[in-house]
């Protein structure tokens, strides 16, 4: 209903202006401060005082004076209150939401005939995910999951780098080195195992003496040449190192969970001749150079050149991506890329070079995320290389299940929630406060994680808001035997319409946090949407209430700020339980 009062509301200004005169490019249409009636505003009295020749709140008494909104269904009042035009909504605007949010798809937009691919996370396999990397799978999914939402058609990929340098000696000190001359792995699990012979090779090329780094590099050399050149042989050598890694990376992503539809690897791109055909268009290209013992593409705003060819006649990551993308420009509408800020510049030498090989990069759209950090304490100083996305998973479970089991009194432990409730609801709890105060933020700024905000049930968190589809749960539970009855007529307290206002605007923060690629715009309105529920619970009583009619009212609002919070959260990729 939002969306189509907003298109109501467009119509009957832009007639407003046509009978006044007035140009309609530009209609000044807004959201009202909180606490208004009205649901839309427009100051295009400030635009036309100049043309009109007279004040802004003259030019809004004479638009409102010249809008008709008898014709349209869910426009109410049209006031025009100094420069601005307030628009209030109609009964069938609460009746329309009402309806609406029956519906458990409630939110989600037509269909739009467009195919999206979101490339992210693309982490290179050489070992588990590392925290300061979460923000990636987290924010890259629920990218992906608000344009599906929003109608997009949806593919998500994993860029994998099989073929580069770290691939080549991965593959080398795998080959080389014993298990039995390696450390316990971390876990039993794939890449954990993997890693060592990662770690040991490395260390070896840093400490060993010259003539056996001079014949390991010659070896590693050997192994990139095969990947450029094709050879069969050496590409199954890389790949088996890989799909082992992948085996235990997706295993660690399907905890958050960030699922994938496809991973696409570079080599693919050498080996269908595709990055030889860019290396060949580069060269032919006016800022072209052989500088350095290497093929570079110079910029004319870009401070640094883009190396596309080594002198040995090996391409590199850049180069590989850019016969990635001209691919996905053949096969999506869209494309999209979560990337971490330590690639802006790669980003924009990327675009740049596309457009240079010909490529309209306007279906071309960047999302740029800063890093996550963790404050002092347990998780900070854990010995080894790092904290892994693992720890911060299995803390967030523990954690939760303590803040779990302290608000269990006796009796719902013994006649409600078991064991298996209770580690349910543990995860579900402890994932979500780490997807949802990760996603909460602009991308760009950058976060340390708290336990303490993440896991507060009073604070605007993920509990705070899992907490509210879980105590509508329970009202239906309660309710058993009532049937929800669509009377808005029944819904008349200010609780009400202020509940009923907020779940109408859902469809509409939707449509724009996916234009904007904003998720963080969907965890704003969860809360909104969580304060005024509270609001009208404490204020507004289910099944208790005095009539059969606003019993049945109040329940069907129930159902519809149910589905309403399940699929914001689902958006965010937060689970949404059925008790806590």
């Amino acid at each position: 209903m939002f969306i189509a009062l907003r298109e109501e509301v467009e119509a009957a200004l832009a007639d407003a202006l046509a009978d006044c005169g007035y140009p309609a490019d530009d209609l000044g249409i807004e959201e009202p401060p909180e606490g208004r009636e009205a649901v839309f505003a427009s100051s295009v009295a400030f635009r036309l005082a100049s043309a009109a020749g007279a004040p802004p709140p003259e030019v809004a008494a004479e638009l409102r004076a010249a809008l008709d909104a008898d014709g349209y269904d869910y426009i109410g009042e049209v006031d025009a209150e100094g420069p601005y035009l307030n628009f209030s909504p109609s009964e069938a605007y609460f009746e329309g939401t009402l309806v609406a949010g029956q519906a458990e798809t409630y939110g989600s937009l037509p269909d739009r005939d467009t195919a999206v691919v979101v490339e992210h996370t693309s982490a290179n396999p050489t070992g588990p995910v590392h925290v300061g990397r979460a923000r990636n799978p987290i924010v890259g999914d629920a990218v992906a999951n608000l344009l599906s939402y929003a109608g997009y058609d949806v593919d998500r990929h994993y860029y994998v780098n099989d073929a580069g340098r770290q691939m080549a000696v991965f593959t080398w000190a795998y080959e080389t080195f014993a298990e039995s001359e390696l450390p316990e792995p971390a876990r039993d699990r794939a890449e954990y195992r993997m890693v060592r012979y990662y770690r040991k090779g490395n260390e070896f090329l840093e400490n060993a003496d010259p003539e056996a780094v001079e014949a390991a590099e010659a070896e590693i050399e050997t192994i990139m040449q095969g990947l450029e050149a094709g050879d069969e042989a050496t590409y199954e050598r890389v790949t088996e190192v890989v799909d082992t890694v992948l085996d235990g990376m997706q295993r660690c992503l399907g905890r958050l969970p960030a699922a994938f539809d496809e991973f696409v690897k570079e080599t693919r791109f050498m080996r269908d001749g595709s990055t030889d055909d860019v290396v060949a268009r580069l060269k032919e290209h006016d800022r072209a150079v052989y500088e350095d013992d290497a093929w570079q593409l110079a910029f004319e705003d870009i401070e640094k050149n883009l190396v596309f060819l080594r002198s040995d006649g090996t391409s590199l990551y850049t180069t590989r991506d850019l016969a990635h993308h001209e691919w996905k420009f053949d096969t999506y509408d869209r494309a999209v890329t979560v990337l971490g800020e330590d690639h802006k510049l790669q980003a924009r030498q990327l675009r740049a070079a596309l457009e240079d090989l010909g490529n309209d990069t306007q279906p071309l759209d960047t999302v740029i995320y800063s890093y996550v950090n963790l404050p002092e304490g347990k998780m900070s100083t854990r010995a080894g290389t790092g904290v892994q996305l693992d720890d911060l998973l299995d803390e967030a479970i523990d954690r939760a299940r303590e803040e779990v089991e302290e608000r269990l009194d006796d009796r719902l432990r013994d006649d409600d929630l078991d064991e298996a409730d209770v580690e349910r609801i543990a995860e579900q709890v402890g994932i979500g406060a780490v997807r949802y105060d990760i996603v909460s933020k602009q991308p760009a700024k950058a976060i340390t994680f708290e336990w303490e905000r993440a896991l507060d049930f009073e604070a605007q968190s993920a509990p705070y808001v899992q907490y509210v589809h879980a105590r509508c749960r329970g009202i239906e539970g309660e309710a058993e035997g009532i049937e929800p009855e669509l009377d808005v007529s029944a819904l008349s307290s200010d609780a009400e319409r202020e509940l009923l206002s907020t779940i109408a605007r859902f469809p509409g923060v939707v449509e724009a946090a996916a234009a904007a690629h904003e998720p963080h715009r969907i965890a704003t309105y969860t809360r909104e949407i969580a304060d005024r529920f509270n609001g009208f619970y404490r204020e507004c009583p289910v099944v208790t209430a005095d009539e059969e009619t606003t019993r049945a009212a109040r329940l069907a609002l129930v159902v519809a700020a149910r589905h309403t919070v399940a699929n914001a959260l689902d958006i965010l990729g937060v689970e949404a339980p059925d008790s806590m």
